[in-house]
């Protein structure tokens, strides 16, 4: 029961979260920045940009920790399954004898003085003398603490090593290393302002997508009105074609004629309004909403398409340091010219504070005894000075120089095409506001040519043929007003982009 609890507090926690996270549509208009930002949100592409960035990040704080102290400590344990003699077995004996030894000695010197004496009488009575010392009770005893002591100095010879314990606590400082860390740390920081660059590339991609999705639906939602209008005006038509007939004016060949306008007029409403539910699908995708979702974007009730801003004219130094692809190429160039130093500093002496504090049971410092008492503090400096490799550092030194050159070469390339693109896209937006105005006045000849052959045509004075070709003309008018509107919107978006001034702060 326990487990069946858990399993649906864990699902409710999920489908909250989800709640919390997802893009959900209230069926309220939606205008363009609206759907940049849903894109952004939920857009798997960017979240890895964004995680790789947060990893960069970590990487400079990896190499920032090089420049502190590094402080360790270990410790150890060994088990022995023997003594340790520092001296053997013969020695030893020797050694706790030794007061044995050293009374049997001296009574046998007294022994040999006393039987040098050339008198009888004074040998007999210094034997008698000896015999009396020996065997008193009284006597001085050199044989036992001698012993002791030798018994003492030979377990000492003999220390108890079946249990070592040890510990260090070390501290290293890097004092210089041919400047490896500080060009370690540049390169960090570049590779962090890298990442930023490539997020940026990837976000502008996505808003561009977004930007063309949006406005394919604005385009098409336009012609959807315009196929209604269409046909409404066919409907009109082919109901005073009707009237005629029974006026006995008109024939039904005419009739037939407007009939099979209409027909056509249906069928592009249909078609624009499949592309219509299409287009909000693959809109709905990009921006993280069901497909089945009815979204209304906010320039779909407009009477014309919004004509954008003219772009601020921008010189080329300034877009070259606005674009990501640029600046992504002049931090990979300085990438790895931080990378030739870094190897140039592995050809370089190396100095290195050192200082450690050790501690051994049994204690190395005070005879062998089994205590924690009385470490060892030790320092002292580090000096590395590499002589001979075979030439490898030199090479990879070499080879890192000639990568950074490659780099070098790639961004020169990279600004003249930008240069390029720029251009063009500044010279397809004039010909497209050129167009649009173009589309404009021949949609208001359309109209009014439109207008003239209804008003001749309801007069009977023009002919079905010439009414009908009015409406084709009137439809095409439209129908290319709204593609230039549209391609204004594209050039536009394009023209931000290739002057590096799209993106979710512009």
């Amino acid at each position: 029961m326990k487990k069946i609890v858990w399993t649906g507090v864990m699902l409710l926690c999920g489908v909250c979260l989800k709640a919390q996270t997802a893009n959900y549509y209230d069926g309220k208009p939606i205008c363009l920045e609206e759907c940049r930002q849903m894109a952004l949100r939920q857009s798997k592409a960017l979240d890895q940009a964004r995680i790789k960035e947060e990893m960069a990040g970590y990487d400079r704080k990896i190499a920032m920790a090089n420049y502190f102290p590094k402080i360790s400590a270990t410790g150890a344990y060994l088990y022995n399954n023997r003594d340790v003699k520092l001296i053997n077995d013969e020695q030893s004996e020797r050694l706790r004898n030794a007061g044995t030894t050293l009374d049997n000695d001296i009574w046998e010197a007294i022994n040999m003085r006393v039987d040098k004496m050339e008198s009888g009488r004074m040998k007999e009575l210094g034997r008698s003398l000896l015999d009396m010392l020996r065997n008193s009770p009284d006597k001085i005893d050199i044989a036992a603490p001698v012993n002791a002591i030798g018994e003492e100095i030979d377990a000492s010879l003999h220390p108890d090593l079946h249990n070592i314990w040890a510990g260090a606590v070390t501290v290293e400082q890097p004092i210089f290393v041919g400047g490896k860390i500080i060009y370690s740390n540049q390169m960090a920081s570049l590779a962090q302002q890298l990442a930023r660059s490539q997020y940026d590339m990837e976000e502008a991609d996505i808003l561009l997508d977004v930007d063309q999705a949006y406005w394919q639906i604005i385009s098409i939602s336009e012609k959807k009105k315009l196929a209604q209008s269409y046909a409404e005006l066919l409907s009109h038509m082919l109901e005073d074609a009707d009237a005629a007939i029974s006026a006995g004016v008109s024939t039904q060949s005419d009739a037939l004629q407007v009939k099979v306008k209409a027909n056509e007029a249906a069928m592009l409403l249909t078609k624009a309004t499949n592309g219509l539910a299409l287009a909000k699908m693959l809109l709905c995708q990009k921006i993280g909403l069901p497909l089945n979702s009815d979204i209304i974007l906010a320039d779909e009730d407009l009477d014309t398409i919004p004509e954008p801003a003219t772009p601020v004219q921008t010189s080329m130094e300034e877009i070259y340091a606005a674009r990501p692809e640029t600046r992504s190429l002049a931090l990979a160039s300085q990438i790895y010219d931080c990378k030739a130093k870094i190897t140039r500093a592995d050809m370089m002496p190396t100095v290195a504070l050192i200082g450690a504090y050790t501690i051994t049971n049994p204690n190395t410092f005070n005879g062998f005894q089994t205590s924690w008492q009385g470490g060892n503090l030790s320092a002292g400096v580090l000096l590395r000075i590499p002589i001979f490799h075979g030439g490898e550092n030199l090479l990879k030194y070499q080879k890192a120089k000639a990568e950074a050159r490659q780099y070098t070469d790639r961004l020169d390339n990279a600004r003249e095409m930008i240069e390029l693109q720029v251009s063009q896209q500044r010279k397809l937006f004039a010909e497209a506001r050129q167009k649009l105005e173009m589309a404009d006045s021949n949609l208001d000849s359309a109209e009014e040519n439109l207008r003239s052959a209804r008003v001749g045509y309801e007069a009977g004075v023009i002919p079905t043929n010439t009414v009908l070709a009015a409406h084709t003309a009137w439809l095409s008018a439209h129908s290319e007003f709204i593609d230039a509107g549209i391609q204004l919107q594209m050039c536009a978006s394009s023209l931000r982009k290739a002057e590096g001034q799209y993106g979710s702060n512009n």
